[in-house]
């Protein structure tokens, strides 16, 4: 399992605007995983990069709201 960082606007009738993008975390086995079990979520997905282990570091020790969900 690997960690993916998903950047997403919350309506997908939203256009894409960097200052209105959300992030969250979850943990799958793919970014194709990450896609499936989010399509009916209503989110606007920008982008799916999976972390390395040196960038989920960095998450843990420098985002208060860091949290990894299931899908």
């Amino acid at each position: 399992m690997a960690v993916f960082k998903v950047f997403y606007q919350e309506n997908l009738t939203d256009r894409i605007i960097r200052e209105d993008t959300a992030t969250k975390y979850f943990e799958a086995e793919s970014e194709t995983e990450i896609r499936q079990g989010l399509k009916n979520s209503g989110y606007n997905i920008e982008l799916v990069e999976k972390l390395s282990d040196a960038h989920l570091d960095y998450e843990k020790e420098n985002n208060v709201d860091f949290k990894v969900e299931n899908l």
